[in-house]
């Protein structure tokens, strides 16, 4: 077996910046417009393939949607992606999404998950931080293909409930465990 070295790590790490770069999401060329029929399309997405998330519609203080995250890996990993914040179906404010790893992966990916906040003190937790990062506190309710998204009355009393879905690409599985989200200001 054979050693990994520093090397080999940086190689790794600057491809994968290579691979997220070319996967469509433009880090660093933030567009408004852009944002915002993404995120319409995803939303309407949602709505008319998935009608049993309508009630986190219904009952959400606010909603994240992340219509594109782009992720990939080679032993050294990261993610990207930009949304918009809803309060009302109006949009309040625009948020990255970032995320770096480390350890066995090759690949890529891109899918898009939206953060259904079922309580106004969650929305003011994620309002208020610098960077909040997503935890293992959060509940899934993720669509299979055909399937339903999994929303349960169990789910329904978790402070933010996350819908990961659309995924394509190489690297199997989405978690959110250790995504930082941060403001934008256009």
């Amino acid at each position: 077996m054979s050693k990994i070295t520093r090397r080999a790590l940086l190689a790794g790490g600057a491809a994968s910046a290579a691979l997220l770069t070319a996967c469509g999401n433009p880090v660093g060329s933030f567009n408004a417009d852009r944002l915002e029929a993404r995120v319409e399309a995803t939303r309407d997405y949602l709505r008319q393939n998935h009608p049993e998330t309508e009630d986190l519609f219904r009952n959400a203080h606010g909603i994240l949607y992340m219509p594109l995250v782009s992720e990939a890996g080679l032993f050294v990993g990261g993610s990207y992606g930009e949304g918009a914040l809803r309060i009302n179906n109006v949009t309040v404010d625009y948020y990255s999404a970032t995320r770096a790893s480390f350890g066995f992966q090759v690949g890529a990916q891109q899918y898009a998950h939206v953060l259904f906040f079922m309580t106004a003190q969650a929305l003011a937790d994620f309002r208020a931080s610098e960077g909040w990062a997503a935890s293992a506190d959060i509940r899934y309710a993720v669509p299979e293909q055909g399937g339903s998204a999994g929303v349960q009355t169990t789910t329904m009393f978790s402070p933010v409930i996350a819908v990961v879905f659309g995924q394509s690409g190489l690297i199997a599985g989405a978690a959110l465990a250790g995504v930082r989200y941060r403001r934008i200001i256009p």
